[in-house]
């Protein structure tokens, strides 16, 4: 690949980025603004938001370098990331809003009455978001080494600095502008080259013959993927989905119920729609890069245009690809660091806008400092496992405190804890004794099929075996959130003492 171009492509996209945050700096003065946008994000605008920010590394760059190594049976992976956003909109998005809160802790808080519901709530946060950057910035450093020859830090650097300029400068209201705009850009990045792509095997000899013939049986397709793996696999993407902050969050800027349903009603399309285009460059890669290893996956995006199309016209698409993969980080890493800042401003600092400053800076250095002293792997296999912990921590609670008012403070409180436990462990265990765990070790590479279903087993089960605090006050927050015509005004920020005002 022509480094030059490669290079270019990834300075234009920053230099856009920062560009647009110091556009939308302006309309970010109040709290309200920083946290949640002035609950202002209207649907469409604000399911763009959310494409930009869900269709991370692994999207991006994953889907497609796992379907040219796995073939048909990597095919399951968009539908579990796209799946979820069913389940989001059909059971939480509506009165997740009509909650209220700025946060997860926040609606833990007005669900439970519980401060300590709400720091286990908080801590289970700050480790999926936290955890969740660090694949972003290995994939920043993947994107930087392929495309501009450049040392891989440097990529990780970039995207941290950025990110933590327009997020400390606008916030919520600031990204929402970056994401919208940057879901755009991705599908653009990526459907511009691969329409060039098809036109020039259009016109070489037996071209579309070998694409026809990609997801015919190759040598190393022939074991099945494990049935277990692919049923905990898929529970883990479709109601991980649903626990992660960083999408959560954006369904606290919808002005009321009815927007958040409509959001998530659209969101699922534009999700669907751009996971074509990865798929496209997977049977791509698996009918002209038959020598990719699991190793080398992650990169294919980025090395196909420079493949397929000889020259400078080869060399400017691999650019424009790899502007979209920064993109890509770009969005999902703001939205990331927002969800944490928020949390841990309102957990541990004032809850205002300098507190949020400061938090943004601290979340977005430590980040940084962990993908820097951190290995990468499989994008797609981190990112699915960080799925699996919020499946079996925020989802439950979620799930059963929006539906079941019985659920207690205890009950929230002993699943969460359990449930992330339980996903921690096995992954522990699994790395340190790999294929040796002989039977189990499915069982511990995927956790979610039975670390989910035990979460909320625990949950129900102490529910049921503990007192219920505050009947009274559930019963009015549980008409609050499942009123269609009920609309809170926007209240002012938690107080200190953890109550609102």
């Amino acid at each position: 690949m022509n480094n030059v171009a490669g290079l270019l492509g990834l300075l234009v996209i920053l230099a856009l980025t920062i560009l647009i945050g110091v556009y939308s700096r302006k309309f970010s003065r109040t709290t309200s603004d920083f946290y949640v946008a002035s609950r202002a994000a209207r649907p469409w605008w604000n399911a763009s938001a959310i494409g930009g920010e869900y269709l991370a590394s692994a999207s991006y760059l994953g889907v497609a370098g796992l379907i040219a190594v796995a073939g048909r049976n990597a095919l399951l992976i968009p539908l579990g990331y796209t799946a979820g956003f069913l389940l989001l909109l059909m059971f939480v998005a509506a009165p997740l809003r009509r909650s209220n809160a700025y946060t997860l802790p926040d609606f833990a808080q007005a669900r439970f009455g519980s401060l300590a519901v709400r720091r286990v709530t908080a801590i289970v946060s700050i480790m999926i978001c936290g955890t969740y950057v660090v694949p972003q910035l290995h994939g920043a450093a993947l994107t930087v080494e392929v495309a501009a020859g450049l040392p891989p830090w440097t990529g990780s650097a970039a995207v941290a600095a950025v990110v933590c300029l327009t997020v400390v400068t606008g916030g919520m209201r600031s990204i929402t502008f970056v994401q919208a705009i940057q879901f755009w850009f991705k599908v653009a990045a990526m459907a511009f080259p691969l329409a060039f792509m098809a036109f020039a095997l259009m016109g070489r000899e037996n071209g579309l013959a070998a694409v026809s013939m990609a997801f015919e049986r190759l040598p190393g397709d022939s074991a099945e993927a494990s049935p277990y793996r692919t049923v905990s696999l898929l529970m883990a993407l479709i109601l991980g989905t649903i626990g992660l902050p960083h999408v959560l969050a954006r369904f606290y800027t919808s002005p009321d119920g009815g927007s958040a349903r409509r959001t998530g009603t659209i969101v699922p399309c534009l999700v669907a729609g751009f996971y074509l285009l990865p798929m496209s460059y997977g049977v791509l890669g698996r009918a002209f890069m038959p020598a990719v290893r699991q190793g080398e996956a992650d990169a294919l995006v980025l090395l196909l245009p420079d493949l397929l199309l000889d020259g400078v016209p080869g060399a400017a698409l691999s650019a424009v690809v790899a502007a979209g993969a920064f993109s890509a980080f770009l969005a999902t890493t703001s939205g990331l660091i927002v969800a944490l800042a928020a949390v841990v401003s309102q957990e541990f600092f004032h809850s205002d806008v300098a507190g949020f400053q400061w938090a943004a800076i601290i979340s977005s250095a430590s980040t940084l400092a962990v993908s820097l002293f951190t290995s990468s792997v499989s994008l797609v296999e981190t990112v699915a496992l960080i799925f699996a912990f919020s499946a079996a921590t925020i989802v439950p609670m979620l799930i059963l405190g929006i539906w079941w008012p019985r659920l207690t403070p205890s009950g929230a409180a002993a699943g969460m804890i359990s449930g992330g436990s339980l996903v921690v462990t096995a992954l522990v265990i699994h790395t340190i004794m790999g294929s040796t765990a002989g039977p189990v070790s499915d069982l511990l590479a995927q956790p979610a099929a039975w670390a989910v279903p035990t979460s909320f087993a625990i949950m129900i089960a102490v529910s049921l075996t503990s007192k219920p605090t505050n009947p009274a006050r559930v019963e009015r927050f549980m008409r609050q959130i499942h009123r269609p015509d009920f609309e809170l005004p926007a209240k002012s920020h938690r107080k200190r003492d953890n109550t609102w005002t």
